[in-house]
């Protein structure tokens, strides 16, 4: 019976040790808990983040244990990738936006428009308008389809009345990035420097790769297994993250 108990416990701390390597080394899950990135990712989205996209950092580990100050094996970010990074405000709470801005460049909204290195933005308007979450609050909103410099295209939303209009400039300083969420008005991202502003290189967590499972919170959770028949939706799962 000892001898059992013991090999039992063996097997527990293999597993244990293969999960923690898998999850600081290959793949995190990750659930989304906001609707700061609508339309593409909901709430009640679970997905999982590549861990070695960009290198690893003391934010790849459980506790983001203070070994170093600086990413290992580091691999830049593309923009338009969606990433999840730890806040600079706690160095603690996940976040996850889409990376806008790269060191030295320039962000701005003028008039409503999304400027990046004094160059507008591309976009093309939607045919159909959609109804957004925010927090307890809908939203009309104007859809569109953006396309970085890089070619990167992406869908984004904006207030159809309130829309922030104009911001200062935001210059982004040496291994820092600029993050925003797609859901336009409704994302506290790089655009509030008390916040979340810059990002540092070593905060970034991983690249966001695919939905593996996705529920409607409102129809029931996800271990409220016996309401999946209403909640779960199968449209979105094992789908690509753009």
């Amino acid at each position: 019976m000892k001898k059992k108990i013991i090999e039992n416990l063996k097997t527990l701390i293999y597993a244990l040790i293969l999960a923690l390597i898998i999850r600081s080394f290959l793949f995190q899950p990750f659930f989304i808990p906001s609707s700061s990135m609508e339309p593409n990712l909901l709430i009640g989205d679970r997905l999982f983040v590549s861990k070695y996209s960009y290198g690893y950092s003391k934010h790849s580990f459980p506790f983001s244990p203070n070994f170093a100050n600086k990413r290992f094996f580091s691999k830049s970010p593309l923009r338009g990738d969606v990433i999840v990074f730890k806040t600079p405000a706690d160095n603690r709470t996940d976040y996850i936006k889409r990376l806008i801005g790269l060191p030295g460049d320039e962000i701005q909204i003028i008039n409503g428009d999304l400027y990046l290195n004094n160059e507008i933005i591309k976009r093309k308007k939607l045919p159909i308008n959609k109804i957004i979450n925010c927090g307890n609050e809908k939203l009309d909103v104007v859809s569109y389809e953006e396309t970085l410099p890089n070619d990167k295209k992406y869908i984004s939303v904006y207030k159809l009345i309130g829309t922030m209009i104009n911001t200062d400039k935001f210059i982004v300083p040496e291994n820092h990035y600029f993050f925003m969420g797609d859901n336009r008005d409704c994302s506290k991202d790089s655009r509030f420097l008390g916040s979340v502003g810059y990002v540092n290189e070593i905060n970034l967590v991983g690249k966001a790769r695919i939905i593996f499972f996705s529920n409607n919170l409102k129809e029931g959770g996800f271990f409220k297994f016996w309401k999946w028949n209403k909640s779960i939706r199968l449209n979105r799962l094992l789908m690509k993250i753009k």
